[in-house]
Order: structure tokens, then C-alpha cells, then sequence
């Protein structure tokens, strides 16, 4: 037993591994260290499976909005808002009037998914009624106005 322990330590060292695949471990290390720093010549072993970097002309990609000009939003008039109590709405019927608190001739509120994107008068035109936009909000001032 003790020639075959004695065998086995004189071919592996201590970490496990023989003394050349420690060797060329530590060859592989200081190779790429080299490399890295830019001492070393590239390997050609490597070079056939890391292609060099070349520099290319950036590819132009339009600006192609037509890719989403036909998904629909929800576009809504807001002309103003209240709090109620569920009594007086249960007592709500036909003529009824609710105060809301915009102010006649206010401009009314524009939003379209629930984000305000502009402000308009309400017009009537051929018996229906429409909104003429009046100001209409920047992105900038619709993500100040979110980070509020």
C-alpha cells in the first residue's frame, strides 16, 4: 500500500492535477493575462473562434412611425368632475342636473389612454359635438407632471 500511495503523490501534486496541466494552466493564465494588457501576440487557436472586431458603419434604421399608426387608443373629453354620495346618485333620474367643477368656458381637458395630452373648447358641428384643441401639452410637461 504504501508504494502505490507514494506512486499516486509523486504524479499528482498536492492541488490534484499533474505537474504539466499545472504548467500549462498557468501558461494559459499567463498568456491571457498578457494578451489582455496587449503584450502578447493573439493566438491563432483562438482566432478562429473569436472573429476581430471591425469597426462597421452604424446600419440607418428609419424612424418608421407607420408601424403603429393603426393601433387605436382610447381618446377622452373630460369636461369635468365631482364627488357625489351613493344617496343622492341613487336619486338621480331623467333631467337631473350634476354640478360638476369645471367652469363654463373652462378649456376641457384632453386625454388619451388616461394621460392628458392637450386642452380644447367644445364646438358643435353638423349637430354633434366635437373639441377644438387649443393647447396641447409637451412631453416635457407630461413627465413633469408625472413625476408629481
Amino acid at each position: 500500500m504504501s508504494d502505490l500511495n507514494a506512486s499516486a503523490e509523486a504524479e499528482l501534486p498536492a492541488g490534484g492535477i499533474s505537474a504539466e496541466e499545472d504548467e500549462a494552466a498557468m501558461a494559459d493564465w499567463a498568456s491571457a493575462l498578457a494578451e489582455q494588457n496587449g503584450n502578447a501576440e493573439v493566438n491563432p487557436a483562438a482566432a478562429g473562434v473569436f472573429q476581430p472586431l471591425s469597426k462597421v458603419e452604424p446600419t440607418t434604421t428609419h424612424n418608421d412611425i407607420d408601424m403603429i399608426l393603426d393601433i387605436p387608443v382610447q381618446m377622452t373629453v373630460e369636461l369635468g368632475r365631482t364627488k357625489i354620495a351613493i344617496r343622492n346618485l341613487l336619486q338621480l333620474a331623467q333631467g337631473s342636473v350634476v354640478e360638476l367643477d369645471g367652469m363654463a368656458g373652462e378649456p376641457m381637458d384632453v386625454l388619451v389612454n388616461g394621460c392628458l395630452i392637450a386642452q380644447g373648447e367644445v364646438v358643435v358641428v353638423n349637430d354633434k359635438f366635437g373639441i377644438r384643441l387649443t393647447d396641447i401639452i409637451t412631453p416635457s410637461e407630461r413627465i413633469r407632471k408625472l413625476n408629481r
